[in-house]
């Protein structure tokens, strides 16, 4: 076994001492049974990558994905895993006393939710369900799925035999799966990247050591595209690193997604507010029931209007014989209208903030009615086209599907800004200067935390007021230091310091937030003066190497320490 080992392991180093040399990023995804590998470095240019589905690759953190996907079929016991304070892989789960469910500890990657031993995993019921997914028995190159044992974080796998195995995997327990994946760009692991994916990106990172240089990491990601298509990612340094340096570079890479049903449904009530006089079909009155093609509503305030419906709009009379128009859609397909009604398009990135706000403000207020949300077509709610979407709308709509905010009631507004409410013409503007989607949703609803419909995973704001004052009081005394430095920028706001729960801490450029445990101590003061150097250096030419910040921070906050002593 070890002479085999070794021999993967060093076309593991031959792959991956490029990558550390010359910074690059290899990428794969698996389509109609082949698979297409790109390399990307770090000057814009991409290219064919040398490696094929032979490649190996660590299956570092990946496995928890397979036993969550067989949980889900199989209909394993799965309870919640509680922190007892004993062990240090709980950083990744909760804190003492807490516990962790299911999609959360799959996003934040904490293995001891998923361990087969706790879970009772046997062999033969693991080894027939995967020999049902494969379309073979789990032997030789797909021998790492023999047995739930066998799904160690340091097992080599080839690269088709990961692609096959997520192409496999049932379109429901995907979707679960997927649901739950969202909050990696949406949390500490992919932080500042949902700019970048919005909601294409269903990915499970992955950081394991280098084998021969141990102070070097193995990272990346795997999972699905939205319309599940397998992919799969690497590079040299740790997942999150890689996420945030790659970000801009692996978007535009990523192939674009294949079109897909619309999830959910949405009843529309049109015209609302306007009593409708007639519904004709050219100089014919339109029959009751459903309707397909152009035609035309005439209202009793003498005013007309052209729609075209694709068989999802219905005319009917209710028991006071008045006219009514329904339109049923899926959720995606209502946003998209939204859009088309309320803003548009020319500003994607504001249209982008619009989705959000549009498909929060369908599920905070609309009722529910056999099966489907049913909300009104008014300005005192929000408008939707009658006319089907348009291609650039429900692009977009697509592109957030699944995204909306949570901890604010959202409004939006022509040209109004409030509290809580965002101004349209204003979020056009920040397009126009380069702001994205989610920092027009940040400025708008400072309150609020983008999330998705599955709702519950992603990192909340609680707010740390000492840790702030502190912040607050250090900062001026700081900036005769960092004025110094190229690229340094004051923020407009002091940044917020919010309570992490999990995970290690981080800073959110995007929302001028700063995550990190406590304050109680000198090493929890560096820890906030690093995170937020990475704020205030975010232009500096090195503000992302962490031995720089790391260095800067202890001299700002050992100088304070020295001169209050």
């Amino acid at each position: 076994m070890a002479p085999r080992l070794s021999r993967c392991w060093a076309l593991v180093l031959a792959i991956s001492a490029p990558l550390a040399q010359a910074a690059t990023l290899d990428v794969a995804w698996w389509r109609d049974g082949q698979l297409t590998a790109l390399q990307l470095d770090e000057n814009g240019a991409s290219r064919r990558a040398a490696f094929d589905g032979a490649r190996q690759v660590p299956l570092g953190s990946l496995w928890k994905l397979f036993v969550y996907v067989y949980a889900i079929d199989k209909k394993v016991a799965t309870p919640d895993y509680t922190c007892g304070g004993q062990k240090n892989e709980e950083v990744y789960c909760c804190t003492a006393g807490k516990s962790i469910g299911r999609d959360l500890a799959l996003a934040q990657s904490c293995g001891l939710f998923f361990s087969p031993a706790r879970l009772m995993l046997t062999r033969r019921p693991w080894q027939q369900y995967w020999t049902e997914r494969l379309g073979r028995a789990p032997v030789g190159e797909y021998g790492w799925l023999a047995h739930p044992s066998d799904l160690t974080p340091e097992r080599l796998v080839s690269l088709r035999s990961l692609m096959v195995a997520l192409a496999g995997i049932p379109a429901a327990s995907r979707a679960q799966a997927e649901s739950a994946l969202l909050h990696v760009v949406l949390g500490a692991r992919g932080v500042n990247t949902a700019s970048w994916f919005g909601s294409r990106l269903r990915v499970k990172t992955y950081s394991w050591h280098h084998p021969q240089r141990t102070t070097e990491r193995l990272g990346g990601a795997a999972g699905w595209l939205a319309d599940g298509t397998p992919l799969w990612f690497g590079g040299a340094d740790t997942s999150s690193r890689i996420l945030e340096r790659w970000a801009p570079r692996l978007a535009t890479a990523l192939p674009a997604a294949a079109p897909r049903a619309d999830a959910g449904c949405v009843v529309v009530d049109y015209f609302a507010r306007y009593p409708i006089r007639s519904v004709a079909a050219g100089p014919v009155a339109a029959v009751s029931g459903l309707l397909n093609g152009p035609y035309q509503v005439r209202f009793e305030n003498g005013r007309s209007l052209a729609f075209f419906s694709q068989g999802d709009m219905v005319l009917a009379r209710d028991p006071e014989g008045r006219i009514r128009l329904t339109g049923r859609f899926g959720v995606n397909d209502y946003v998209a209208r939204v859009i088309d009604r309320e803003g548009g398009t020319a500003a994607p990135e504001a249209a982008k903030a619009l989705a959000v706000a549009a498909r929060t403000y369908l599920q905070q207020n609309a009722q529910w009615a056999e099966g489907c949300q049913r909300i009104a077509d008014s300005s005192a709610t929000q408008r939707v086209s009658p006319q089907p979407a348009s291609v650039d709308a429900r692009a977009i709509a697509n592109w957030t599907d699944q995204l909306v905010l949570s901890g604010v009631n959202v409004r939006y507004h022509a040209d109004t800004a409030s509290k809580d409410t965002m101004a349209w013409n204003q979020a056009v503007a920040q397009a126009g200067q380069g702001m994205r989607f989610d920092a027009i949703l940040a400025s708008a609803y400072p309150r609020a935390d983008l999330t998705t419909l599955s709702g519950g995973d992603s990192q909340q704001c609680v707010r740390l007021p000492g840790a702030e004052a502190w912040l607050a009081r250090e900062l001026p005394q700081w900036e005769r230091v960092l004025r110094k430095e190229a690229g340094y920028e004051t923020p407009l706001e002091l940044p917020a310091v919010c309570h992490l729960a999990r995970g290690t801490p981080y800073s959110e450029q995007s929302r001028n937030r700063i995550y990190v445990r406590a304050l109680s101590s000198r090493e929890d003061r560096i820890t906030l003066a690093h995170e937020f150097l990475h704020l205030g250096l975010r232009n500096h030419p090195r503000g992302q190497d962490e031995a720089l910040v790391e260095r800067l921070a202890r001299r700002l906050v050992d100088t304070r320490l020295e001169a209050s002593q």
